[in-house]
């Protein structure tokens, strides 16, 4: 399937719409302190890049990275369309974030996912990605909504 990557624009009004339903979908996954997606707003911070992957003018998925230190960054605010999971768009949006940390000499991408049975498939693509289950990192706690999980580039 053929998806056009790209940096995120946020004047676009679809892009909106779209993460809008990224956060209504974990709305009932967990308790509101522990669901960790950032909004809207945090996503247009200058230390988080965000990229869509879009079919025609329809954005079928977001992920951002967001710096934590020098050279380890977090993934965050993975989603791709419900209509369109399965069909190898997040391994292709995940594939272009490990490359362009590799090409800025990041060497650690982390990210923190759901423990629930929502959150299945996402932790099978990380796995399947290379990630590995860590401990907590940055201002995370243990939290039993969370699973943690690591990259080395």
């Amino acid at each position: 399937m053929l998806t056009r990557i790209e940096r995120a624009d946020f004047t676009n009004p679809r892009l909106g719409v779209f993460l809008r339903a990224h956060l209504d979908d974990l709305a009932p996954t967990a308790p509101p302190e522990s669901r960790h997606a950032l909004d809207f707003a945090a996503l247009q911070s200058p230390d988080v890049r965000l990229w869509t992957a879009s079919m025609g003018e329809e954005i079928v998925a977001t992920a951002a990275l967001a710096a934590l230190e020098p050279g380890h960054e977090e993934l965050k605010s993975m989603r791709t369309d419900p209509s369109l999971r399965g069909q190898g768009i997040a391994t292709q949006l995940l594939d272009h974030l490990v490359r362009d940390c590799l090409a800025r000499k990041v060497r650690r991408i982390s990210l923190e996912t759901g423990s629930s049975d929502f959150f299945t498939a996402a932790r099978a693509l990380y796995a399947k990605a290379g990630f590995v289950g860590c401990a907590p990192f940055g201002k995370y706690k243990e939290d039993p909504n969370s699973v943690f999980m690591t990259k080395t580039l």
